[in-house]
């Protein structure tokens, strides 16, 4: 059997206390064949020590260090266009990947074939001090996930855990990487790659998804929250990619859940944004 190169770009921004942690996963991967790079987006607490200690240890270990902070998206496709692998994956450096999580993925997108460009699976949910808080499939059961063509349910609703994907190279490079003017990547990126690739889900639990208090997956329920700007982006990218009625209605009900997130945060200006494009889509012939 091939064991084609993945590469594993950790973003690190003050993730000191799970930095080392995230690291060892990937190092403890039964898979043989990985190209780890570890991209510090200007820390302000000791992970650049613990980092240096790591790339000592650990002389294979591709470093980048920013000299300021860039956000995720820059410093994710700096790392993207200088790695090699034939797969991908986006591991925040707070998150744990499972021994055998590059492997099931590799495999499973070997064997479902070239039309599938998008691995993704089961998470545990731990706490800072990782102890367990439940599964991801807890709130969103097997049997509920869809697979294959996804991009319409993608646009509906939530079901993926971001840091169970696994890509293939082909698919970050048709979408040039990540969109950097975005304030957060995962709802882009995936309704993108949904456009033009299948996904394929495993039931397995990949990931251990630790949820902080300063988690970036948090900051869109926080009162006048900066993510709003980057979803309404991304909604107009989705009824510029939208071809049929059903992806039409399925647009309408995410903006309906966004306006009422919206007034709930108080984002006022994104709230009459988004009924704006909501009226548009609402005309919008197909």
């Amino acid at each position: 059997m091939s064991h084609p190169l993945v590469s594993v770009i950790c973003l690190c921004y003050n993730h000191e206390r799970f930095v080392e942690e995230a690291v060892q996963s990937v190092l403890n991967q039964t898979y043989p064949n990985i190209e780890l790079w570890l991209v510090d987006d200007a820390s302000t607490d000791l992970s650049r020590e613990v980092i240096g200690g790591l790339k000592e240890k650990h002389p294979h270990i591709r470093v980048l260090l920013n000299p300021v902070n860039r956000g995720h998206c820059r410093s994710f496709n700096a790392a993207f266009w200088q790695s090699h692998g034939e797969f991908i994956i986006d591991l925040a450096a707070d998150d744990v990947l499972m021994p055998d999580r590059i492997s099931k993925g590799v495999d499973d997108l070997t064997k479902a074939g070239p039309e599938y460009g998008v691995h993704f699976g089961d998470a545990l949910y731990i706490n800072e001090e990782g102890s367990e808080l439940g599964r991801h499939s807890r709130r969103y059961p097997h049997a509920s996930v869809p697979d294959g063509d996804i991009y319409k349910e993608l646009i509906s609703r939530y079901f993926i855990c971001p840091p169970t994907v696994m890509f293939r190279r082909k698919v970050l490079e048709a979408l040039g990487g990540y969109d950097e003017n975005l304030h957060y990547e995962d709802f882009d990126v995936l309704v993108r790659a949904a456009r033009q690739f299948y996904f394929r889900y495993s039931p397995d639990m990949l990931v251990k998804r630790r949820l902080t208090a300063n988690a970036r997956s948090r900051a869109q329920f926080r009162l006048f929250s900066r993510h709003s700007l980057t979803t309404l982006a991304v909604c107009r990218k989705i009824m510029a990619m939208n071809r049929t009625e059903a992806e039409r209605l399925a647009l309408q009900q995410r903006l309906w859940y966004e306006m009422k997130l919206n007034l709930r945060l108080m984002n006022g200006d994104v709230f009459l944004r988004l009924i704006k494009l909501f009226l548009q889509n609402t005309k919008r012939k197909i």
